[in-house]
């Protein structure tokens, strides 16, 4: 599986191209609200159905991914002298302590952890996202220009910074009609709260930017896949994007869903 860019990772090219993606017979979730004349919501118009069970293939990174690499471990990462300093003064006891276990948990990090999503629509105009790794909620917001719904962002003054933050979707690159319809879902992600982008304290900070693409096609004998293309752009830590590709296959069911705290290490 693969994503959008090319990049260095640990030291080897990994390419990350889009999969060609052929005409996927799945059908979209339509959802309810919209009177007669209305246009439809982005529920009724999505081009593809992102919802259900999904777990996370984990191809490359394996020693990032599946265990906390040593403390200064920052390899991978377009990290400044800044960012390689405050990975070299990882804490995770000082962290548990202070109430910040989840900092590997934040969108920047989040669907690189290994685990499983259970995605699903809270209303025709969010998009959510449970992750059974630290037990985290990420809320897809589209535009909503007649305000129905609870999809708006909360009024008032600039909300509050968050581990997840506030993310703004749209679909985005849609072709084809009927069955066989595609497309990919396009995510802005700011408002974040500080965290690490990998479990061993290699950080981002709150002026962070996190895009991400989400594509659906089909994989190995009739299994569905989304590719996560994730992007993440900081000014404070990172002299470049820090580029990723990760890979989720859908299972039949929540059987092997299996929420778990927030660990610092």
């Amino acid at each position: 599986m693969c994503g959008r860019y090319v990049q260095w990772v640990s030291g080897s090219v990994c390419v990350l191209a889009v999969a060609a993606m052929t005409a996927v017979t799945v059908h979209a979730q339509r959802g309810r609200g919209a009177g007669a004349g209305d246009a439809p919501t982005p529920r009724q118009s999505a081009p593809v159905d992102l919802t259900g069970y999904w777990v996370s293939i984990v191809i490359e990174d394996w020693r990032y991914r599946m265990t906390a690499a040593e403390k200064g471990d920052t390899g991978g990462v377009p990290v400044n002298a800044d960012g390689r300093r405050v990975a070299g003064e990882w804490n995770p006891s000082r962290d548990a302590a202070a109430g910040e276990a989840c900092r590997a948990y934040g969108a920047p990090g989040l669907m690189r952890l290994p685990g499983r999503l259970h995605i699903t629509w809270q209303d025709d105009y969010t998009l959510k996202i449970d992750t059974d790794a630290g037990t985290q909620t990420r809320l897809l917001r589209f535009a909503n220009p007649q305000g129905r719904g609870a999809a708006a962002a909360p009024a008032g003054g600039p909300p509050e910074r968050t581990w997840q933050g506030q993310s703004a979707a749209a679909w985005d690159s849609v072709q084809g009609a009927g069955a066989s319809r595609w497309g990919t879902l396009r995510v802005l992600t700011t408002q974040l709260r500080p965290g690490y982008l990998r479990r061993n304290g290699v950080p981002y900070s709150e002026n962070t930017t996190l895009t991400e693409y989400f594509d659906l096609h089909p994989g190995p004998r009739n299994t569905t896949w989304i590719t996560i293309t994730t992007v993440v752009n900081d000014p404070r830590y990172l002299t470049q994007e820090f580029v990723t590709s990760t890979d989720f296959r859908k299972e039949t069911d929540g059987s092997k869903w299996a929420p778990t705290q927030c660990a610092a290490e």
